[in-house]
């Protein structure tokens, strides 16, 4: 049996061919343009799904179903979009359930990003073998999963576990995108990348100027090269997700906590750096807790898919 698992990212779109135990078995990319909605990429994602079947000489008969991993809050018993903010903003009019069924005769699953993220290593990736698990994943905004005593957290509107990203790290701070002050996104994703560089002290005019243009990626090159204003401006974002890990171990009380995204391609700078700011600062009276990056890198939440099916 095979799985179709669909992540919905703000810049890109991945969709995944996907085989009974977590295995990937093809993988196809879209460019996302969530500005216009879900709507429009509703036949170029079909397209692509279809295009990797082929590819692959899988039959619908084949198909166990269709996942899709949602950059918001999702009503996961509606299987639908209940909130977004600044991607897909058409997503609760979408009724993607019929879509699966008039395409490929499937059922249809749905959660958040970062939920299903953490599924995806929980079963097979970094969180494989521990009952008590947050993941932080971390790029054009930052989102989190969580899983306590084996159980996924979703609450009364499905938001617990999922709303790292805008727990407030500076309640003078940042306005966010969310319309809340100080959030870990407004002062540590690549969407306020530029306004984060310019409001850094530490770094000069002319380094500024190019801002728009600078990525973690670039950001965390020029760190590696030696340059000390990119490494003020890679400090200050690691700052952040440090303060950020801490709020969700003295809420959470994870066994490990996974960070994932792009960025973790920095991985080795990064983590033992945020390691040991949160061992310093974060009251595990019990033991410290175990901080890794993500196995699965972009197939996290893609993976998920024959868990939710």
């Amino acid at each position: 049996m095979y799985y179709i698992g669909i992540d919905l990212g703000g810049t890109v779109i991945k969709i995944g061919l996907v085989r009974e135990g977590g295995n990937v078995a093809d993988i196809a990319r879209l460019d996302a343009d969530s500005q216009s909605g879900l709507k429009s990429r509703l036949k170029p994602m079909a397209s692509l799904i279809d295009g990797l079947m082929q590819r692959n000489g899988v039959d619908k008969s084949e198909l166990g179903g269709l996942s899709l991993a949602f950059p918001g809050i999702v009503n996961v018993k509606e299987k639908r979009a209940g909130a977004t903010n600044a991607k897909y903003n058409d997503a609760p009019e979408v009724d993607l359930g019929s879509w699966a069924m008039e395409n490929w005769g499937v059922p249809f699953a749905m959660d958040n990003d970062a939920r299903m993220a953490v599924v995806g290593e929980w079963l097979h990736g970094a969180g494989k073998g521990y009952d008590n698990v947050v993941m932080m994943t971390i790029g054009t905004g930052i989102g989190t999963g969580t899983i306590i005593d084996g159980h996924l957290m979703y609450g009364k509107n499905f938001c617990a576990g999922a709303l790292g990203g805008h727990m407030i790290v500076d309640w003078r701070g940042r306005k966010c995108t969310c319309g809340n002050t100080g959030c870990v996104e407004a002062h540590g994703s690549s969407f306020f990348l530029p306004e984060i560089i310019a409001g850094n002290p530490s770094v000069s005019e002319e380094f500024k100027k190019d801002a728009d243009n600078y990525s973690f990626k670039t950001i965390f090159d020029k760190y590696r090269a030696g340059n000390q204003e990119a490494r003020s401006v890679a400090e200050e974002c690691m700052n952040v997700w440090s303060a950020g890990i801490i709020n969700y171990i003295h809420a959470y009380d994870p066994q490990i906590v996974i960070m994932g995204g792009g960025v973790m391609k920095s991985a080795d700078i990064i983590i033992p750096y945020v390691k040991e700011r949160v061992d310093a600062l974060a009251w595990q009276p019990a033991g410290k807790t175990d901080i890794v990056e993500s196995q699965l890198c972009d197939n996290a939440a893609i993976v998920a898919a024959e868990y939710y099916l």
